[in-house]
């Protein structure tokens, strides 16, 4: 398994450029929940943050209403932002939009997900942050090298990837 694995990150590290495209469905109830950001390619906002979550409730008019949370600074400092995440109108796909001043909306989009929503991919059109969660602190190293990989594909710049730093993460 190990060897398929490493052949598989391989073909697609070197041989792939797949399209930096959402996936083709998101069940709005089952992607609820809590989050654990586990490695990102950092927003302006993101950047120095560590052991961040997410937690999505999706409300009654159709979108979620997100409480993010992370350690801030050095002396452990706890960090708790407020953001909407809005479906893109008529769609089931992976196109969001992530709203945390009104009236702007950035572009959020699902790019890879577990079918049993054990962890998720976001990203943006345009390759300028991506975040790489599961609904443990914690992923497989070779499920995480298979999502890097992916991401790298797609055009991202996975070199700039971090740690969100969890306890027990690799």
């Amino acid at each position: 398994m190990k060897a398929i694995s490493i052949i598989l990150v391989s073909f697609l590290t070197l041989f792939a450029t797949a399209p930096n495209k959402t996936v083709s469905n998101v069940d709005s109830k089952r992607f609820a929940g809590t989050w654990y950001s586990l490695y990102s390619i950092p927003t302006m906002f993101d950047k120095g943050s560590r052991q961040t979550t997410t937690h999505y409730t999706l409300n009654k008019d159709g979108y979620y209403d997100v409480v993010t949370t992370c350690i801030k600074n050095d002396k452990g400092d706890i960090r708790t932002v407020k953001s909407k995440i809005f479906r893109v109108d008529g769609t089931t796909d992976g196109q969001m939009k992530a709203q945390f001043i009104w009236p702007i909306k950035v572009d959020y989009w699902v790019i890879d997900l577990a079918s049993d929503y054990s962890w998720v991919v976001v990203g943006h059109p345009n390759h300028r942050f991506l975040f790489i969660m599961s609904r443990k602190p914690e992923m497989d190293k070779s499920l995480h090298d298979e999502l890097v990989a992916k991401c790298k594909a797609m055009g991202y710049p996975v070199e700039n990837l971090v740690s969100q730093q969890f306890p027990g993460a690799r």
